[in-house]
């Protein structure tokens, strides 16, 4: 298993300070929660699955386990200053996942596109983001970058399609008037 953190989230390293909160929904095993906390940032994790979350318990870290597709949203008007999904999709919970990123917050969000059955798993249709599906789910969110096609077997180990973006909601912290982002 690949522990290390997706390079689309470090790529956004120099946006994330200490003492952000920070959502890692559908987290796993937790490796991108594990690098959120060693930045300093305040985590919170969600997945279904109680044994992969066990070990996230010793972490200085908010662990919850729920069903997010069949269950409530378990985190109710809670927003957070970075929203971090990766290699998950679940339709219905795209607005609540937006709705997530507080004022000035980020939304990180890379997973699996069309035409990733060329490739390997997943390959139903239902866990497939459509051509743009990712920018529309994202409307009203301030786009940093998007991607989407096929990712070499040299960047994420093994070729597979893709969507991901990196968004910021306006409002405060962030000034509605700076200049763009410098990329690094």
């Amino acid at each position: 298993m690949n522990s290390a953190p997706s390079p689309w989230l470090t790529r956004w390293q120099h946006l994330l300070a200490p003492g952000m909160t920070a959502l890692d929904l559908a987290c796993g095993s937790g490796r991108h929660l594990r690098w959120l906390a060693a930045q300093g940032l305040r985590v919170t994790g969600v997945d279904r699955d109680a044994e992969a979350l066990a070990p996230l318990r010793a972490l200085d870290a908010d662990i919850i386990e729920a069903d997010i597709e069949s269950g409530p949203w378990p985190l109710g008007e809670r927003r957070f200053d970075l929203v971090l999904v990766t290699n998950y999709l679940w339709r219905p919970l795209l607005p609540a996942i937006t709705a997530a990123v507080a004022p000035g917050g980020l939304l990180i969000y890379e997973t699996f596109g069309a035409g990733n059955a060329a490739f390997g798993r997943p390959r139903n249709p239902d866990f497939l983001l459509a051509p743009g599906e990712l920018l529309t789910a994202c409307q009203g969110l301030r786009v940093l970058a998007y991607e989407e096609g096929v990712v070499s077997a040299s960047d994420a180990g093994e070729a597979r399609a893709i969507q991901r973006i990196a968004a910021r909601r306006p409002g405060s912290p962030v000034n509605a008037d700076e200049p763009p982002l410098r990329l690094q």
